[in-house]
């Protein structure tokens, strides 16, 4: 099967999981099955063939071998694993291309998908200080181009836990975060994203190791993220996945509402804004 030249890496991977699915039916092999051969999971092949995870190089190979595709998944792996995103980062940004629900928390930072340009060209240059700028416009452009996830009026259903320590760090300095603020609440008004609030009031919680993702899809397992610096392990374990999920719920719970969260994230832009218009002290 060959797309046509322009096809994004995330559409080619749906059609190579398209492919995947009916080689797989062909051997009469169920997803577990063949998730024993490949030693993973049947959830794993699961999200294979749904375009939402990567076929790597070895699994390639043994798929050929397994299914006797005549080396269709070797010859197509490389191309539909290209990507704009870091390494660490590149797969989960693909499968988020594809969610139909987005569950995050942002603890110190405000999540790439809510960040303006500034904001999030500060933070590329504060992770990456003696970096050439090129190398910094391409992150930022590919960070931007996720952001256009947000252009559909009704999906994804973004759903995030914004710490109260991201609303206080003043990334890039106080206009830069007056904006990203504003940017926030405009899509909270805009029904574009639930956010809210979890305050320093409410001390110690569930997600204090870091950062988390949870991703849901219509026709494949969920997926879970964790993050660190340069590091992103996407997990399919559905035991696993069903853990994070009852730590995002943890965090809701604990968290402002949306309504009162809109009225904080109004007021501690406000704060910035002031802020940068005071005159300089003599």
């Amino acid at each position: 099967m060959s797309g046509p030249k322009d096809l994004d890496p995330s559409s080619r991977r749906v059609m190579i999981g398209e492919e995947l699915r009916h080689a797989r039916e062909r051997a009469a092999l169920t997803q577990q099955a063949l998730g024993e051969l490949l030693f993973v999971s049947g959830s794993y092949v699961g999200q294979m063939e749904a375009g939402t995870r990567r076929i790597l190089p070895d699994m390639a190979v043994r798929l050929d071998e397994i299914l006797k595709s005549g080396g269709f998944f070797v010859r197509h792996c490389t191309k539909a694993n290209r990507s704009k995103h870091p390494e660490h980062f590149a797969e989960a940004a693909e499968a988020e291309a594809l969610a139909t629900t987005i569950m995050e928390y942002g603890g110190m930072l405000i999540p790439g998908l809510l960040q303006t340009p500034e904001y999030a060209r500060a933070v590329f240059r504060d992770f990456q200080p003696t970096a050439p700028d090129e190398v910094i416009d391409e992150l930022l452009a590919a960070r931007m181009e996720r952001a256009h996830l947000l252009d559909d009026p009704t999906k994804p259903l973004l759903w995030v836990v914004l710490d109260e320590a991201a609303l206080r760090r003043p990334v890039g300095g106080p206009a830069v975060m007056a904006d990203n603020l504003r940017h926030v609440a405009d899509m909270m008004r805009r029904h574009r994203a639930v956010v809210q609030v979890l305050p320093f009031s409410a001390g110690g919680h569930a997600s204090l190791h870091g950062l988390l993702k949870l991703m849901h899809f219509d026709d494949a397992p969920p997926l879970a993220l964790i993050e660190a610096p340069s590091v992103g392990l996407l997990l399919d374990d559905p035991a696993t996945v069903s853990r994070h999920q009852l730590t995002y719920d943890l965090l809701r719970a604990n968290a402002l509402t949306p309504k009162q969260s809109l009225a904080l994230i109004t007021s501690v832009a406000e704060d910035y804004a002031h802020e940068d218009h005071k005159p300089p002290r003599a």
